[in-house]
């Protein structure tokens, strides 16, 4: 059986088992590069055409909100001009290419860039806008892209809103301080994948408000090895995992 008739039968099945919301953290591209003896410029375009690849599967498995770590803050200080050139390339092609899909207007999929986006370059600014203005009235299926983001900073940046919104401190409350989130809109995180994890065990600041009652799926493979199959596989996992929550 394909995998998308896979994740269309998870969803018939044991629909109310599935994650709501899924988060990926797409680690490796760089080593997986490397390891194909390739320039690291062909790691992140082998890593933009998996996740190109592979987003729309979550939709078939009645996944509505799906969360993708694209770029942090950290890697952003940590890369050369010349790589993060690419990487802005990369994400102007992906969205002209979101843009451009039948599947996004179909399936009436809402995409929103989050994280400290006055640190972007103006034409991927301008790209992002153009995004956001595209889907901004679909309501059916969510996806939130993570660029120039970093789990303290969307906290501290939800703090500093408050305060200037002069929010009474005897009224802030776990509701509240969600509400100021960049990711106020999406439910909390239930199943968080994140590839390329030969070293340990990390979600390098992803979510960390929303991920508090995660479950986390550690792979080895690097982000451009991830498939529908792999896909189909964590998700049968995540169903037989017994979920306390506290209890």
């Amino acid at each position: 059986m394909e995998s998308t008739e896979l994740l269309k039968k998870l969803k018939d099945d044991v629909g109310d088992k599935l994650p709501k919301h899924v988060g990926i953290i797409p680690d490796g591209n760089r080593r997986w590069a490397r390891s194909q003896g390739l320039d690291i410029k062909m790691g992140h375009l082998n890593g933009y055409k998996t996740l190109k690849d592979i987003l729309y599967s979550f939709f078939h498995a009645g996944i509505k909100y799906l969360t993708v770590y694209a770029l942090s803050l950290e890697n952003a200080r940590k890369r050369s001009k010349e790589e993060l050139k690419y990487i802005y390339k990369i994400i102007i092609k992906a969205i002209e290419t979101i843009m451009s899909e039948e599947i996004v207007v179909k399936e009436q999929v809402k995409f929103r860039i989050l994280g400290r986006l006055h640190l972007l370059p103006e034409k991927v600014r301008k790209k992002v806008e153009e995004l956001h203005e595209f889907t901004k009235d679909f309501n059916e299926n969510f996806v939130n892209i993570l660029i120039m983001y970093d789990g303290q900073a969307e906290i501290v940046d939800a703090v500093k809103t408050m305060i200037k919104n002069n929010v009474n401190p005897d009224e802030i409350n776990r509701n509240t301080l969600k509400n100021y989130l960049y990711t106020n809109s999406f439910p909390e995180v239930d199943f968080i994948v994140r590839t390329g994890m030969e070293d340990g065990a990390r979600i390098s600041g992803f979510c960390l408000w929303d991920a508090s009652y995660a479950e986390f799926k550690f792979r080895n493979e690097y982000w451009p090895q991830y498939s529908a199959e792999l896909l189909v596989s964590d998700l049968e996992e995540f169903i037989e995992r017994n979920r306390r929550r506290g209890k």
